[in-house]
């Protein structure tokens, strides 16, 4: 079976944490998109890891990973990673691939990033980490993949600095370099339960996302099929991860974003922020916080033939008396129930909130849904009849046994 786990808003949904506790049922990990600007972070005991290119996977013993076709790979931060695995007792040696399809970040494009997004009439935000200038050289056919790295004759062109980079770690990349579309057509048993992990998402794919305030890879369901080198019909189920509220990093349209102006709102994204421990992995920026905005999540299962909901951070609202979620927007003087296309259309939209009553008690220690407050399950129960798709997962803390599963997935 293969199994596609992408975030359903706008990144930081969790992810990492729901793909390291699928990993267990999976025999191959492959991450399909993005670069050195996501961060997975895994929490297993006292012990807390951030990935940024290597899937989350990588953390239970014997399990292979891969870097897909249609990732960025900055090296520096690839090996830095497998420096950090080893130094702290995980032995990945033999188990990390990537596809010989990946494009390379160089040493220049990070400069050529951040000159880029500061000349913007509307600065986007970025990580300053040369991603999107990789993806814009991959567009232009100037970008350089591994497969490239074969022929020193391919390298020709690049500065003298970007050239001596690579060929002081040519050979090490090489060495983890696999054809991963003959890879998985290899009929190996191994191979029989694959999951897909994507990064960022899926309001903030270049296409179906908050454009131009978007990331430069693909972070939608679909993305899976291109970068991990395999048919749209090969695969099997899609798995949405949100959060009980939203979060964003970075410029943008934000509608259901708490108020800075007032003070409630104000109070709220504090709270949300301290207790969700809502920091870029990446960067450390604070992340903006905001209500649930249920029609943007809608939008993300449409567009991404969700099967399968998984909702992360709902033990960060348990000491609410009150639960607000955006049900649709006021734009213009006109209520709009869809996602709007529009950017500008999305910076003067007012939330149209419902409330529900909190449940006013500790559900970290909870170990069934059954076993949730009621008003915790009428919350769920209401995103489930708005978006038509169910709720199989509830994460109700940062430890992987603090995971429900109403659904299993690798059915």
């Amino acid at each position: 079976m293969n199994v596609v786990v992408i975030g359903a808003q706008w990144g930081d949904e969790g992810k990492g944490k729901i793909v390291d506790f699928l990993a267990e049922g999976a025999s191959l990990i492959v991450r399909f998109s993005g670069g050195a600007n996501a961060g997975h972070t895994i929490v297993l005991g006292e012990e807390r890891y951030a990935l940024h290119l290597i899937p989350s996977g990588v953390l239970h013993a014997g399990k292979t990973v891969v870097l897909g076709a249609a990732m960025v790979i900055d090296p520096e931060a690839l090996f830095g990673e497998l420096a950090m695995l080893e130094a702290r007792g995980v032995d990945a040696s033999g188990r990390v691939f990537i596809s010989d399809r990946a494009h390379i970040v160089l040493p220049s494009y990070g400069a050529r990033d951040r000159e880029k997004d500061a000349a913007r009439r509307r600065p986007l935000g970025t990580t300053g980490r040369g991603i999107g200038v990789a993806y814009a050289m991959k567009c232009e056919r100037d970008g350089v993949r591994l497969a490239d790295l074969d022929s020193l004759d391919a390298l020709s062109e690049l500065s003298d600095a970007d050239r001596a980079f690579l060929e002081k770690r040519r050979e090490r990349l090489l060495s983890m370099a696999i054809d991963l579309s003959a890879y998985l057509a290899g009929g190996s048993p191994l191979h029989q339960n694959i999951l897909f992990e994507g990064a960022q998402g899926a309001l903030l794919d270049l296409d179906l996302g908050t454009y131009p305030y978007v990331s430069s890879g693909m972070s939608c369901a679909a993305g899976a099929a291109v970068g991990g080198c395999v048919g749209p019909r090969a695969l099997d189920k899609v798995l949405g991860v949100f959060k009980a509220y939203s979060t964003r990093v970075g410029n943008g349209p934000f509608p259901s974003e708490f108020r800075a102006d007032d003070e409630a709102e104000e109070g709220l994204c504090r709270f949300v922020r301290e207790t969700g421990r809502e920091y870029g992995v990446t960067t450390g920026r604070p992340r903006r916080c905001g209500y649930l905005d249920v029609p943007a999540l809608r939008y993300a299962c449409r567009t991404n033939s969700i099967d399968v909901l998984v909702m992360t951070h709902l033990d960060v609202y348990d000491e609410l008396d009150e639960v607000k979620a955006c049900v649709g927007y006021r734009i213009d003087g006109a209520f709009v129930e869809d996602f709007p296309s529009s950017v500008r259309a999305l910076e003067r939209a007012e939330p149209v909130l419902r409330a529900f009553p909190g449940w006013r008690r500790s559900i970290a220690g909870v170990g069934s849904f059954d076993g949730l407050p009621k008003r915790a399950r009428e919350y769920i129960a209401f995103i489930e009849g708005f978006c038509g798709v169910p709720v199989g997962m509830v994460s109700v803390g940062a430890e992987r046994g603090q995971t429900m599963v109403r659904s299993p997935v690798w059915v």
